[in-house]
């Protein structure tokens, strides 16, 4: 099972240790990442093996929120199911 992360907002230093940060405590282990600076526009998506995470998915979800909030970033958390199932034909 995969979480998709993605991030939006003003660029600063150190968004993806932040955001990878919260996923190596819940024992989510980073997989792919693609990001990109636009401007001073930070745009970031992350995959992450949740199949090992030592808590719900929703904690995980309510966390990365949180942590955007924090950084005045907008960061929004999938599970891999529900977004194949969003982009689905």
């Amino acid at each position: 099972m995969r979480a998709v992360i993605t991030v939006i907002g003003k660029d600063n230093v150190g968004i993806l240790a932040k955001v990878s940060g919260v996923c190596a405590n819940l024992n989510a282990n980073v997989t792919d990442v693609t990001q990109s600076v636009l401007d001073d526009m930070f745009a970031m998506i992350m995959l992450a093996d949740i199949t090992n995470m030592n808590t719900d998915f929703s904690v995980l979800a309510d966390t990365m929120t949180e942590l955007g909030k924090t950084l005045g970033l907008a960061i929004h958390t999938m599970h891999e199911d529900i977004f194949t199932a969003m982009h689905g034909i």
